[in-house]
Formats: structure tokens, C-alpha cells, sequence
């Protein structure tokens, strides 16, 4: 019997050298090892980009003609006029016209009176009277206030008594000298004696002097009882009442005088318009300054430069400048402030429009001017002088055309306009 061949066992068959290959049944195999679990697939997402890629490309197609249709039309101005004429804007306009245009520099002044005067006594005594009522105009020599004269007429009286009495001796002492000289010349007296009493006569001669003094100086002293006006103008409030003593010394006078007619203004102006004022002055130019209001509304006065101070002003770099006004209502009182406009130049036959109406930008200046079927033609122009309210033009305007002067904001070149004119706004 041949010897027997060993066998090879796999997992699934048993392997002889001999006889090949022979399968093993199922019960007798041994189990087979268990399979790792591999993860699942993951699930595809491009389905819902496809989606949204889809929906995309629809709403462009469904939008897009609307869309660029009414771009279309909003950058076309022409087809919205077929359709709706715009509105057109209301504006206030004017005409421009020619004419003369005054130059005007303008300042800050007070005005100041030429006489100020303080009335007070010169003597001392009780007021007995005054003459004048509060805020009335005076005349040089009117009567103000009258002291009590009776001292002082007490006085002029003893001084006088005094003179009389001094005048007595004094003839007494000439007859005694002319009698010592004739006794001198004889030898009977000595020669001193003569010479003694000459001397008493003119000590009896200055005696009298000294009493007419004192007579003069208490006549002047009733003079002063009687308070006069040294000069024409307004006087003040009283600040002493009837009855009280007054002092030469006092502090505080009765009232004061201010000279109102004529009257001064003093007014600053930078030191930039010296040279072209004092340019005319110097020439001789008569230079009209005219007092305006606070609020440069209303005029108060006209009067004429009369002087340029020396100085200029280091703190503010402005002169000061003396106007001289007739003042002959009392428009114009002292201490008041007002403002002064000093008439330097006047430019003849420009054209002048509303100041309202020139616009400026980056690069030029210009006006809008209504033309034809209310469109305005924004206008390049060259600008004058300006003064106030008024602005002159040097070119790009004539006379006689219109101009808008309210409502530019809204405005460019062909807007057509509701003109109102200015008279009417």
C-alpha cells in the first residue's frame, strides 16, 4: 500500500499531492473570517447647484429685457419728453441795466462832539437860581444859574470903604511932603525928614493900588455869580438842584454842554484803502462820508472827510479818519455808533446787476440768463466792482437782458423757468 501523502489545508480546499485538488463540503470547512464593513458612499451634491444655477438662468432671461429697457429709457431725457414735458422751475429774475456804480469803503465810528463843556461854579455859594431846562438847546452867553451875590457885594462895598480911606491919607501925606520940602530948602528941617515922608506917600499910593485890586477881583467874583453858556449846543440833565451850595472844587459840575452842530465822526478803515484815500485827499478832492445805521439800512447823514490821523494802529492795522457833519436835525449825537462809508470812486456806465445773480465755481464766474421759451443759458462773465446789493459786470452781459437772481440751485444749462421778476416776489 503506497505511503500516504500529507495534506495542505486551505481555507476552502484541501490540497493532495497525489490525487489534485479535492473540495472540502461546506459543513467541514472551517468559517471563514469576518469581512471589515467599508463606510458607505457619500451622496452627490450637484444636484442642488444644478438647481440653483437653473433658477439663475431663468430670472435673467424673465428680468433682464424689462430691466435694460427702463435703463434705456432714464438715460434718454429725449424719450421722457415725448412722453412728459418736465416741470417747469419757478425763479425770481431781473433785467440788468446800466449805470453808475459808487465804491464805498466802509468802517466801524462813534460819533464825537467838536465842544464838550462841563458847567460848574467858579465861586462858593448857594445856587439860588436855574435858568435852564434839561435837554434844551443854548446859545453862547444865555444865562445858566445865578449864585447868591450878596457876600460878595458886602465885599465890594468894605473894599471900596478901604480905597476911600487909603485915597484920604494919601492926600493928606503928598501936602505934608510939599510942606517938609519948602521947610528942607529953608534949612529948617533936616533933609531926612523930607525923604521920610515921600516914602509915606507912596506907601499910601500902593496901598490904594492893592484896594482896587481887591474892588476888581470881587467885581469879577459877581461876575462869576452868574453862570453864562460858553458855547452853542444841547445841554445835559441838572445834577445840582436849586438851593444847595456850590463849590468852585467840585468834582461834579451843574450839567454839561455838547456842541451838536457842527458834529464830528471818527471811524477806522483797514490800512489797505490809505493809499487810494489819501491819494485823493491829497489832491484836493472833496470826499463824501455818509453815517449809515447799525444794520446799514438806513441813512442818517452826509458829510465830507476833514482829516487822516498820523498813526496806524499796530494792534488793529487800521487808520482812523475825521469826518465833520452840519448835523442841522440832530439825526447824529455824541458817543453814538454808526457806521461810515467814505465815497472813494464812481465807475460811469457799467452794467449792474443784483449781487445774487453772479455764481462762481472752481473755474469761473457766471450768471444765468433767461433766453428763449424760458431756458436759461448759464453765462460766463467777467466781474466788476461790487457795492451792497448791486454787482457791476467788466463783460459777458448787456444791458437790457434777464437774469435769474432766486432759485439757481435747481438750475443748469436749457432748465426751463417760471420767471417771476423781483418786484413781485
Amino acid at each position: 500500500m503506497p505511503s500516504q501523502m500529507p495534506r495542505l489545508y486551505m481555507p476552502n480546499v484541501i490540497l493532495n499531492t497525489k490525487m489534485g485538488t479535492i473540495p472540502v463540503p461546506a459543513r467541514d470547512r472551517p468559517p471563514a473570517p469576518s469581512p471589515v464593513p467599508s463606510p458607505p458612499p457619500r451622496k452627490s451634491r450637484a444636484w442642488v447647484w444644478f438647481l440653483l444655477l437653473s433658477a439663475a438662468a431663468f430670472a435673467i432671461y424673465k428680468y433682464y429685457p424689462q430691466v435694460s429697457h427702463g435703463a434705456a429709457k432714464s438715460a434718454d431725457p429725449a424719450a421722457g419728453m415725448v412722453k412728459r414735458a418736465a416741470p417747469a422751475v419757478p425763479v425770481v429774475v431781473a433785467t440788468a441795466k446800466t449805470g453808475d456804480l459808487p465804491i464805498y469803503f466802509t468802517g466801524l465810528g462813534s460819533v464825537t462832539a467838536y465842544n464838550t463843556v462841563i458847567i460848574r461854579s467858579r465861586v462858593d455859594g448857594e445856587l439860588q437860581n436855574v435858568a435852564f431846562t434839561e435837554g434844551q438847546p443854548v446859545k453862547q452867553g444865555d444865562l445858566l444859574a445865578e449864585i447868591d451875590r450878596r457876600p460878595f457885594e458886602a465885599q465890594l462895598e468894605q473894599a471900596e470903604g478901604q480905597l476911600l480911606r487909603d485915597q484920604a491919607q494919601l492926600e493928606n501925606a503928598r501936602l505934608d511932603q510939599k510942606r517938609y520940602e519948602t521947610l528942607a530948602s529953608q534949612g529948617v528941617i533936616s533933609r531926612q525928614q523930607s525923604d521920610t515922608q515921600i516914602a509915606a506917600v507912596h506907601q499910601f499910593e500902593g496901598a490904594i493900588k492893592a484896594d482896587q485890586g481887591t474892588i476888581d477881583n470881587i467885581k469879577v467874583q459877581l461876575v462869576y455869580c452868574r453862570i453864562l453858556s460858553p458855547l452853542t449846543g444841547r445841554i445835559g440833565l441838572r445834577l445840582v438842584d436849586r438851593g444847595n451850595i456850590v463849590h468852585a472844587s467840585d468834582a461834579t459840575g451843574l450839567a454839561s454842554i455838547t456842541q451838536l452842530q457842527p458834529i464830528a465822526l471818527i471811524f477806522n478803515l483797514a490800512q489797505d484803502f490809505l493809499p487810494e484815500v489819501m491819494k485823493r485827499y491829497r489832491a484836493g478832492q472833496t470826499l463824501l462820508v455818509e453815517a449809515w445805521d447799525r444794520d446799514l439800512r438806513t441813512k442818517l447823514a452826509t458829510g465830507k472827510l476833514l482829516t487822516v490821523d498820523n498813526t496806524i494802529d499796530m494792534a488793529t492795522g487800521t487808520a482812523r479818519f475825521k469826518a465833520e457833519f452840519p448835523n442841522q436835525d440832530d439825526t447824529l449825537f455824541p458817543n453814538q455808533f454808526v457806521n461810515a462809508r467814505l465815497l472813494v470812486d464812481t465807475r460811469h456806465g457799467m452794467v449792474i446787476v443784483p449781487s445774487a445773480a453772479v455764481q462762481h465755481s472752481p473755474t469761473s464766474t457766471f450768471v444765468y440768463v433767461v433766453g428763449r421759451d424760458n431756458a436759461v443759458e448759464m453765462r460766463t462773465v467777467v466781474p466788476g466792482p461790487v457795492e451792497g446789493d448791486n454787482a457791476s459786470l467788466e463783460s459777458g452781459l448787456k444791458s437790457g437782458e434777464t437774469v435769474v437772481i432766486d432759485g439757481v440751485d435747481k438750475l443748469q444749462q436749457g432748465t426751463r423757468i417760471e420767471p417771476r421778476s423781483a418786484a413781485r416776489k
